[in-house]
């Protein structure tokens, strides 16, 4: 990573800068300004009016003014009042945008936002590029929505912005001391209760801000902090994936008979047969459920400093810190049922067929291997950002530059233990529909053994029938760093049509550094009865009733595990030098950015047309280095068995990246666009990586995993085309529309081939898996919209209002295929991108009429392809999500002008996310339920 000196110059140059144009200005000082006038200063590089907000509509009156202002195809988020967002974190707030989709609602909140079907999304805070850790990006589900002041969703892009996030870039903007006209104090508080971990938890925010005119000009400070717990308790049920047996035994067909991992699977016609004319069945191979359980907590803290010392200049020092804690545990129970064992009396109890296929719907099975999991893991992040930065008004020409240093941390260890059975690791039997209801959720449940009457085989809560297995140990630590410079101007012109100018430099230094440490794959045998009883526990009331499935079973306690972590590693026999963490890679990239911008204006027709057309340069270069353990033939003179081995490397990428985008006011209300865009995705640091990690085999398929990195990765492009129409009529009302499109160029795809390696003294199979440039991809899609406030209601009406969106999608990319042995590409499949519904829809009724606001939020999105899962076992590989749906709501009530009390509630609908594989009939796979929260809460302000 690169030294700590080039802050300690680049601050120095930031403060020189400051310093010699303060002495050159020498005007009055400057005199008190409104707060519409700083915030308008604040976000003058997009050219957005501001206005004052105070409730619901106000807050839309503002969205719509901002996206009506901007030449660029925008969409915002704009807080009622300071802490009034109603969500707990920014991806929660941006579902009500128009295109912008969220999913994974694990943990008791939703996680991942994409921005028409694309998750290569880029955030900013303030304008300002940040990360979490070792990635290129932040965790935005990280960032508190109490400290937000607005939230833009830019879906093209200027020059004058990043050029990273193929998807578009979410620019964050927090509170500033001199956006209140004077003094500002808030307070919020929150109990919110989740049903599932049947607990209440706090969320807490304030903030605190003044101006002051003083003798050396106007100075402001703001401070705002924000602390968010959340106790979540997941629960999942799944059946595995989808491989040929014999039709005739039961038994599991060698692939030497039949292509493993196709992308669509294999022939499901009754009386397929495999390549040598064996007629065979497509069974599962498992049946497994997991809950996953824990508490989350976040604080946050944002200080903000401004100084105008006059009226042409100012400067501005801000501090941004969020954090993240997270103790998991995960309870699992697994159990293998593709048992050929007795299969004349499997045959006997009944082969349940889906009509007219080959497809297993119900079976059971003897002699079963299976095992129960407990798992802990405890992970954190430490983000800190710095800038300090001045702006200075000299004529003309606006300059602008500032010094960014960031620096974030994140530790993550894991620990889990497996359970199998006590008789020789293998159970008596197991009973399983893999589709009960047809509608996802499989039945299953463990069988009692006739022949012994004195145990109850079926009854997993007794810790007789359970011996200790394998132990997983391993840990990791991500770092990363950055010094960026940046300088701006702004210079006004009168040359014909180009009205002004914007042009900048970027420079930035940037380290990131993987660190992890993995003891592998412990194995143990010991009877539960024989160890410590408080080392386990019992998982009781599984699934909430919604499934035929076990719904009690024994095993470690993950907490348990993880606080008495060195006294296991003990028990296990674990090597030292196999817990002590080293580091992975350490990469140091240098990055540069340069951009020339102008607008301009004329008349076309006699109507006025504007916009922006501008040119940006960006290059990096990566210097790479990597290490992997790997063991000794001896062992050395200093006792070590285990040397790091190094290699080194690096990567270099540029791009020249024109945009142009014309606003067509064909009346005062009715506004056409254009927009052409160029955009990139650097390839993730870690996926340069040369080092190679195994996992070992853990259901029984014959080889393990690996994994490794290409450090000749390129860069993601994308060309981007935006066409809308908009209409702006009422007070804060809008409909609009857009067609858009990306091609999509060098989309990172994996290989897979088969490897081998000793492990003590034994040859041990395994895929690995690499990263490349190899698929290549095309959306296109229309979005329509409304934002309506009727005029002249009843005045009981009065306040009354809806949003509407919908979003209609059309994707492909071209999946590569590989030979399962040697890795050549043999071929490539056609199908839409990941993460892309067809539709998507979003409906928010509204009623904000004096004291009272209320938002009833629906959003609903079509079924999409999500993922791909590993070739070494899935047919088909594709992992489709159902449609999903979510509603959620919110009211407040203002007791007096400086009180209001709050109740959210999320996830009401409760439903069970649904997975499966290309069929949801024939190959259902994960069935999950997500906790619903309801909170009561008070602010304060004054």
């Amino acid at each position: 990573m690169f030294k700590q000196t080039y802050l300690a110059s680049a601050i120095f140059v930031a403060l020189t800068s400051n310093a010699l144009y303060a002495a050159e200005d020498n005007l009055p000082e400057a005199q008190q300004q409104t707060a519409a006038t700083d915030q308008q200063q604040q976000t003058d590089d997009q050219d957005m009016e501001v206005i004052q907000v105070v409730g619901i509509r106000s807050s839309l009156n503002k969205s719509v003014n901002l996206k009506r202002q901007n030449v660029q195809v925008v969409d915002a988020i704009v807080a009622e009042d300071v802490g009034k967002f109603p969500d707990n974190n920014v991806v929660e707030a941006l579902q009500r945008v128009t295109g912008v989709q969220v999913t994974d609602r694990a943990s008791g909140e939703v996680n991942t936002v994409s921005i028409r079907g694309l998750t290569d999304v880029t955030t900013t805070v303030n304008g300002r590029q940040i990360f979490t850790a070792a990635g290129r990006e932040v965790a935005i589900a990280d960032v508190p929505a109490a400290l937000l002041g607005s939230v833009e969703v830019f879906k093209t892009r200027s020059s004058s912005q990043v050029g990273s996030g193929i998807a578009g870039q979410i620019d964050i903007r927090t509170h500033r001391p001199f956006d209140f006209e004077g003094s500002k104090v808030s307070v919020a508080a929150k109990g919110i209760y989740s049903d599932q971990p049947d607990k209440t938890d706090p969320a807490f925010s304030a903030l605190a801000s003044n101006r002051w005119d003083t003798s050396i000009g106007e100075v402001g400070a703001l401070l705002n902090v924000s602390y968010i717990r959340t106790n979540y308790n997941d629960q999942s049920v799944s059946p595995g994936a989808s491989l040929p047996y014999s039709a005739e035994n039961g038994t599991e067909i060698s692939d030497a008979y039949w292509t493993r991992g196709l992308a669509h699977g294999m022939d499901t016609t009754y009386g397929a047969t495999t390549s040598d004319g064996s007629p065979y069945l497509l069974m599962r191979d498992a049946v497994f459920q997991n809950t996953n359980s824990g508490v989350r907590k976040r604080p946050a803290v944002n200080l903000s400093l401004q100084w105008a010392p006059n009226d042409t200049s100012e400067y501005l020092f801000e501090g941004f810190y969020n954090g993240y804690r997270n103790d998991n545990s995960n309870s699992m129970l697994f159990s293998n049922v593709n048992s050929a064992t007795n299969w004349d009396q499997v045959v006997a109890d009944g082969i349940e067929l889906y009509d007219g296929t080959n497809v297993v719907k119900s079976r059971t099975a003897y002699n079963v291997g299976g095992f129960s999991s407990a798992d802990h893991s405890h992970n954190s992040t430490d983000s800190y950002v710095f800038a300090l930065g001045g702006k200075w008004e000299l004529g003309d020409v606006t300059l602008k530059s500032e010094v960014v240093y960031q620096t974030s941390t994140y530790k993550s260890n894991f620990l889990a233990m497996r359970g199998i059975s006590a008789d020789g690791g293998t159970f008596y039997g197991v009973n399983i529909d893999y589709n009960a209801s047809s509608g996802g959720v499989p039945s299953w449940g463990y069988l009692d053994d006739p022949s012994t009457a004195d145990i109850d085989e079926s009854d997993i809560t007794q810790l007789g029938l359970w011996q200790t297995a394998e132990l997983y140990d391993s840990g990791t630590k991500d770092e990363g760093d950055s010094v960026a410079w940046t300088l701006d101007g702004d210079y006004y012109l009168d040359w014909g049509i180009f009205t002004q100018m914007k042009f900048g430099v970027r420079l930035e230094n940037r380290g990131a550094q993987h660190s992890l440490y993995d003891a592998g794959s412990l194995a143990q045998n010991i009877a539960y009865t024989d160890l410590d009883p408080d080392m386990f526990t019992t998982v009781s009331g599984f699934y909430e009733g919604r499934g035929d499935v076990p719904t009690a079973w024994v095993l470690p306690d993950g907490n348990y595990l993880n606080s008495h972590r060195s006294d296991i590693e003990e028990l296990y026999g674990a090597d030292p030098e196999l817990l002590a963490m080293y580091k992975n890679y350490d990469i140091t990239e240098k990055s540069y950015a340069a951009y020339v911008q102008s607008d301009f204006e004329t008349e076309l027709f006699g109507k006025r047309v504007d916009g922006q057309i501008g040119l940006r340069y960006e290059k990096a270069k990566a210097d790479m280095d990597f290490w992997e353990r790997k063991k000794l033939d001896a062992t050395a003179e200093d006792g070590s068995n285990y040397y790091l081995d190094q290699t080194s490397g690096e990567n270099s990428s540029s791009k020249l990246m024109p945009s142009l985008m014309v606003r067509y006011w064909l009346t005062d209300d009715l506004v056409a666009r254009m927009a052409y865009s160029e955009t990139i995705r650097r390839p993730a640091f870690g996926d340069f990586s040369t080092a190679v990690g195994y996992t070992e085999d853990l259901t029984d398929l014959g080889f393990g995993q690996a994994s490794s990195g290409n450090p000749n990765l390129k860069p993601t492009t994308s060309k981007n085309y935006d066409f809308s129409l908009e209409y702006y009529f009422g007070s804060g009302s809008s409909l609009y529309g857009t067609y858009f499109r990306r091609d999509i160029n060098g989309f990172v795809f994996s290989s897979s081939r088969m490897i081998s390696r000793e492990v003590d003294g034994e040859t041990r199979n395994y895929i690995l898996s690499q990263p490349a440039n190899t698929s290549n991809g095309k959306l296109t899609g229309y979005e329509v919209g409304t934002i309506y406030f009727p005029e002249n209601l009843p005045s009981y009406l009065d306040g009354l209002g809806g949003q509407l969106s919908a979003t209609f999608l059309d994707s492909e990319q071209d999946i590569p295929e590989f030979d399962a042995d040697t890795g050549e590409q043999i071929g490539s499949t056609t199908r839409e991108l990941f993460g892309v519904s067809k539709k998507s829809y979003s409906a928010v009724l509204i009623y904000d009429k004096e004291v009272f606001s209320t938002r009833l939020s629906y959003t609903w999105r079509d079924k999409f392809l999500n993922s791909y899962d590993a070739a070494s076992f899935a047919m088909p590989r594709g992992i489709y999500r159902k449609p999903e749906q979510s509603l959620d709501f919110q009211m407040s009530y203002n007791v007096t002008d400086d009180l209001v009390l709050t109740f959210d509630a999320t996830n009401i609908l409760d439903d069970i996310y649904q997975e499966y594989y290309e069929d949801s009939t024939l190959f259902n796979r994960t069935n999950n339920i997500y906790t619903r929260t309801f909170a009561l809460g008070m602010r304060y302000s004054f």
